[in-house]
């Protein structure tokens, strides 16, 4: 799941980032509203976790703005504001949530859970292609010969490999999507991790596999 963090305080940030993808989100961090509506508009996000004191644009504006574009993604609202005018504001204002600083990180992740339950509610928790199935819940890749549980990345990456079968998904689609934009990563990690998932797929006798398309990309195919 990716999560667009929108917060100013470059230390906080980081503890948050480092929270979050302990718990198997791929993140995101933004520091001003102007580039949290950038990347909302190229990127695509389960959930935003939005301070509302930022520079630029402050956090109302840019829930105000998404809201009119008719975007419902779930947001939770970050604040160390306390009056209950400023929680009625910016629930009213679109949020599904609310959070006051200071807060405790097993509430702040409950809150994530709740808030983008509605939207993982609608997909089934087990993907299925040829003999393989991926289970959501417990990051478990499994086939006649076995299971293996992944790695939050090597999830991310088979699961949108599974949910778009046949389809070509690029080098760079994968690092957007998995490793964020502003990553350091090289572009190669994708490959290194294609070549996690291959032998995996072959230790458990899968019927399935990941196939590469000369500067086009990789898709998952059944095997004949």
């Amino acid at each position: 799941m990716r999560i667009l963090l929108v917060e100013d305080e470059k230390a906080l940030s980081k503890a948050l980032v480092a929270i979050l993808e302990r718990n198997n989100y791929s993140v995101d961090p933004v520091y001003d509203g102007a580039d949290a509506l950038e990347y909302l508009d190229a990127g695509d996000y389960d959930g935003v976790v939005l301070d509302i004191m930022i520079p630029k644009v402050d956090g109302i504006t840019v829930l105000r703005e998404l809201r009119s574009r008719g975007n419902s993604i779930p947001v939770l609202l970050l604040t160390a504001k306390s009056e209950v005018d400023d929680k009625v504001l910016g629930l009213d204002s679109g949020a599904n949530d609310y959070l006051t600083k200071p807060f405790n990180s097993r509430e702040l992740l409950a809150r994530i859970r709740a808030m983008t339950r509605p939207r993982a509610a609608r997909e089934s928790s087990l993907l299925k292609m040829g003999n393989v199935t991926l289970d959501r819940g417990k990051y478990e890749l499994s086939a006649p010969g076995g299971s293996f549980r992944l790695t939050s990345k090597e999830f991310q990456m088979m699961e949108l490999l599974m949910s778009n079968p046949g389809n070509l998904i690029s080098s760079e689609r994968f690092m957007e999507k998995i490793w964020g934009y502003d990553s350091e990563a090289e572009i190669n990690v994708v490959w290194v991790y294609i070549s996690y998932l291959r032998k995996k797929l072959s230790a458990l006798q899968a019927n399935i596999q990941i196939k590469a398309k000369r500067n086009a990309g990789y898709s998952l195919e059944e095997t004949r």
